[in-house]
């Protein structure tokens, strides 16, 4: 096991925001944990350092020899044509993120043992803020309130958290027949697409071991931002790869990204937040009305 690597949560917000979204006082250290296993359809490719050796030497002598009129560019870019170690996936760990260091992953523990769930919810404040305020709980409401239904989505968190909560408790004392997860945009600001996307990843492998007769319905990370921005080629780059983990027997890929957006790209009107990130009840209402056939048959 690798030794943790610890980190200082450093995050511009006030005492009370705190308290609310991880019940605690001060700002947490975060440990880094352990590595957690990746599906090999979505495993970035980890060279040895034999095959670095082996594949830089070979980059290196070309160079070297090389006499046509590239010999000055392929020089310059030399350090840019050797291949680099893979850098440690944080995406990719079982991690207690300060989202799970507090009462709500204390109460999803318990909510977890009670049992008498059929539909487990998973993810970040998309999924989280699904009950946030009266117009999106009636959304709720419509598409849900006829199933045994958990939400341990909490807002803020990333694919690390998530692995953490289902390996501490979360994933324990139940069997859904079915999960809903999106997760990864939050990762974005720190993580590649490939890395997030290995940590989705693991996220579907550790459903699976917990949930092994589950049926899970994967669902693609939302557009966020606006046309142009490189936050939407990242995200369509993730959701590119974690397609691959569809398999129509125990995963269900299901991009619906699409429903959200007009021609040219933009967020159709009242459908989400100022913030080009959350939906309100309108995108709520699209989203369920996306999902509900899909789910009735994987319920059943």
């Amino acid at each position: 096991m690798k030794r943790p690597i610890s980190i200082i949560v450093g995050v511009a917000i006030t005492l009370g925001t705190w308290a609310s979204v991880s019940g605690m006082q001060n700002p947490a250290t975060v440990n880094i944990g352990p590595s957690a296993p990746v599906p090999d359809a979505v495993a970035i490719p980890r060279p040895t350092p034999a095959e670095l050796a082996q594949v830089n030497g070979a980059v290196q002598q070309f160079i070297g020899s090389d006499t046509s009129p590239t010999a000055p560019l392929l020089k310059k870019f030399e350090s840019r044509l050797l291949l680099k170690p893979q850098p440690f996936n944080v995406a990719a760990t079982f991690t207690q993120t300060r989202q799970r260091q507090g009462p709500r992953h204390l109460g999803f523990v318990e909510r977890a043992q009670q049992g008498n769930i059929d539909l487990l919810l998973h993810g970040d404040s998309i999924t989280d803020w699904w009950v946030q305020g009266d117009d999106n709980t009636a959304m709720f409401e419509k598409y849900f309130g006829s199933i045994r239904t958990a939400n341990f989505a909490i807002a803020g968190d990333t694919t690390q958290g998530v692995l953490w909560g289902l390996r501490n408790g979360e994933g324990q004392g139940f069997q859904p027949k079915a999960v809903m997860v999106m997760i990864g945009t939050n990762n974005s600001r720190t993580n590649t697409a490939p890395e997030i996307a290995e940590g989705i990843g693991a996220v579907v492998l550790e459903l699976r071991r917990n949930f092994p007769n589950a049926k899970i319905l994967l669902v693609a990370i939302f557009p966020r931002s606006v046309p142009r921005d490189p936050v939407r080629d990242q995200i369509a780059e993730v959701n590119s790869i974690i397609s691959r983990l569809d398999d129509q027997e125990h995963v269900f890929y299901l991009d619906i990204g699409a429903a959200f957006l007009d021609g040219n790209g933009f967020f159709l009107p009242d459908t989400f937040r100022p913030d080009n990130l959350h939906p309100v009840a309108k995108g709520y209402g699209i989203w369920g009305q996306a999902v509900s056939g899909t789910l009735a048959e994987l319920l059943k």
